[in-house]
């Protein structure tokens, strides 16, 4: 079953760092802001405990899950947590065909043609364009003229919460972003966070 991402803002909150403790609280600031995609990384402290808790809170309506998941074990332990979210730095065919096989929402990490039609085709919902930095506008622009009309691109890393931004990748085809330290880092107060998350969902629409 593959998630449908069209009633999903096309954008994914990474709280990397985030705890058992705060997730809850951070997650409701970003729901409120118009995020309906969170992933915790895995190499966030205790991550499938915060994740458990996010998808007991929020997984019937919000598409909830874990980052950085390199290995099918990893993969497993999530998906055993109900999440249906998968978010990976790297293009393993075994993860994606195992988290798409769950339900799950599935973006590995690529940077080359060649990931990217690996990850296609795994199966993968999209691809997560990391680092976005060694691809740039030019990168996806050249990307996207190869790829399957509809492939969902998602860039990651580096991505402010403005227009001057997002505005360029939004140009050459990106769907969506994935947003990390510009949006949540531990350090935040939750009023912070609250900005950062209304800003990038003003400023995402924006840009369409």
């Amino acid at each position: 079953m593959t998630q449908d991402l069209s009633k999903h803002l096309p954008l994914i909150a990474i709280i990397r760092g985030v705890t058992p403790d705060t997730c809850l609280d951070v997650a409701k600031v970003l729901i409120e802001a118009g995020f309906t995609m969170i992933e915790v990384p895995l190499n966030s402290p205790n991550a499938l405990d915060s994740i458990r808790k996010l998808v007991q809170a929020y997984g019937d309506d919000y598409l909830i899950g874990a980052g950085t998941v390199t290995n099918i074990e990893l993969a497993q332990q999530v998906i055993d947590t109900g999440a249906k979210l998968v978010v990976t730095p790297n293009c393993n065919a075994e993860v994606i065909k195992m988290s798409v096989d769950a339900g799950c929402a599935t973006f590995p990490g690529v940077v080359t043609p060649t990931e990217a039609f690996t990850a296609l085709q795994a199966g993968a919902t999209g691809i997560k364009l990391f680092p976005i930095s060694m691809v740039g506008v030019d990168g996806l622009k050249a990307l996207k003229s190869v790829l399957p009309k509809n492939t969902l691109c998602y860039p990651v890393g580096g991505i402010d919460p403005t227009i001057e931004s997002m505005q360029p990748f939004v140009a050459a085809g990106a769907s969506g972003f994935g947003l990390g330290s510009s949006l949540y880092k531990p350090t935040m107060s939750l009023a912070e966070i609250k900005q950062n998350a209304e800003d990038f969902v003003y400023n995402f629409r924006k840009c369409n």
